[in-house]
């Protein structure tokens, strides 16, 4: 969300800004309803103004004030309701080096790393080899579980948790403070962080067998798609001190997408599934465009250091205008070396969405000089697995149908080699 004021001072700036990010929102409309909105409210003031200064003899004069009252708040109402919805919807404006473009294709590569590897023998995809190794389940998942559905075993099962831990715990160390947060989720949650209402066809809503499970508010609950929503909303309606941030969190959940629109899109394999787990970092930092942008390079930076330590190929894409999402200011996407797609693909998202998600939440804080104003917002993914495991099982595939463990999970796995299971093991 941005400030009306910012959107009337800037109206042929934000034209330009909607054309970029594919926005249909008819900003002099929107401008035309604040102005009904702030002239409802002059005159609702200005007769309880009028009501106050009543005498008590004149009980008709106050009657007609009361109804006309009445009468205008119901009209206000009405403008607000279509005013708050159109807000939820305009977009944040990006930043100066974003690459202009309508999609994907207008994306950047601005950094790569590593050697692509080369085998010397015919490679198999990770559904061959989690077959071949006793690593991967789908038909069991499919049964159990739906379209999508799947079993991690054995060493991919150890080496997913091993990835978790081992990111979690790496944030910590670098001073990210670890939580576990609520994956059910209020509404309000999902419409802070923008989920809603721009993606709300990819968010579960849990139903029970006889209605929508709610609260005893009656608001319904959703199942979180990222940890994102939940560490920012545990700030909602705050202020924070200025000597309190930055405030950075580093949350571990599992995750839940209805992948709505993707059908017909990577329907075998771990690549795009309903269910995952993810550790995901979020910044609150001051209001400062310098700053929010210091923070999301090194939010990257600890991505990139941990595909270094998988020693994985990699490659940061800078997202074009199109292609980022309402609430972006400035984005990166990495990229991980897949062997069977013979492409890199979208393992990590790296987003600044400045005071955009803030202003939604109501996230503010004090400036030294006793000033309220809201944060700025950032967030990153440390690590979601199992996608990441297409790069790891397919990259260090051997000759021999093994597949070698990456040194740093080594420690975790306790071997250093997969080896085909002995046909007992089940």
């Amino acid at each position: 969300m941005l400030d009306i004021k910012f959107i009337r001072e800037n109206k042929d700036l934000l034209k330009e800004v909607f054309k970029n990010k594919g926005s249909k929102i008819d900003i002099d409309y929107l401008i035309s309803l604040d102005e009904k909105r702030r002239n409802f409210i002059s005159k609702i003031d200005t007769l309880k103004s009028e009501q106050n200064r009543l005498k008590k003899d004149e009980i008709e004069k106050a009657k007609k004030i009361k109804i006309e009252i009445k009468n205008l708040q119901k009209e206000l109402g009405n403008v607000i309701k279509e005013y708050n919805n159109l807000m939820l919807l305009v977009p944040n404006i990006y930043s100066s080096d974003t690459p202009i473009g309508e999609d994907e294709k207008s994306n950047k590569e601005i950094y790569r790393y590593g050697e692509i590897p080369k085998f010397n023998f015919q490679i198999k995809n990770h559904i061959q080899l989690g077959k071949e190794l006793d690593l991967i389940d789908f038909e069991a998942g499919v049964k159990t579980s739906g379209f999508r559905g799947y079993y991690l075993k054995n060493e991919a099962a150890l080496i997913s948790l091993a990835l978790m831990w081992h990111c979690f715990f790496k944030m910590a160390q670098k001073g990210f403070m670890p939580m576990i947060p609520p994956t059910m989720l209020k509404e309000f949650a999902l419409i802070g962080s923008g989920h809603f209402p721009f993606f709300k066809e990819e968010v579960y809503q849990i139903v029970s067998s006889k209605e929508i499970l709610k609260e005893e508010d009656g608001e319904a609950i959703y199942l979180a798609g990222t940890s994102e929503p939940s560490l920012l909303a545990y700030f909602s309606n705050k202020i924070l001190n200025e000597n309190d941030l930055p405030i950075k969190i580093c949350g571990f959940s599992q995750c839940y997408r209805s992948e709505v629109g993707s059908y017909g899109k990577d329907v075998k394999g771990l690549y795009r599934l309903h269910e995952f787990m993810k550790v995901e970092q979020v910044v609150l930092c001051k209001n400062s465009i310098k700053e929010s942008d210091k923070w999301l390079e090194e939010m990257k930076n600890i991505s990139c250091e941990i595909l270094k330590e998988l020693e994985l190929p990699f490659r940061v894409i800078q997202i074009c205008s199109g292609d980022m999402g309402a609430g972006k200011y400035k984005m990166y996407d990495i990229e991980t070396w897949m062997p069977s797609y013979n492409c890199y693909r979208e393992t990590h998202s790296d987003s600044n969405l400045t005071d955009w998600q803030s202003r939604r939440l109501n996230i503010k804080y004090k400036d030294k000089n006793g000033e309220k104003k809201f944060v700025y917002c950032l967030n990153n993914t440390v690590i979601a697995s199992p996608r990441i495991l297409i790069a790891i099982l397919e990259n260090f595939q051997q000759k021999d149908g093994s597949i070698r463990v990456p040194k740093v999970l080594q420690k975790y796995i306790g071997i250093d080699v997969i080896k085909k299971k002995n046909n007992e093991r089940g």
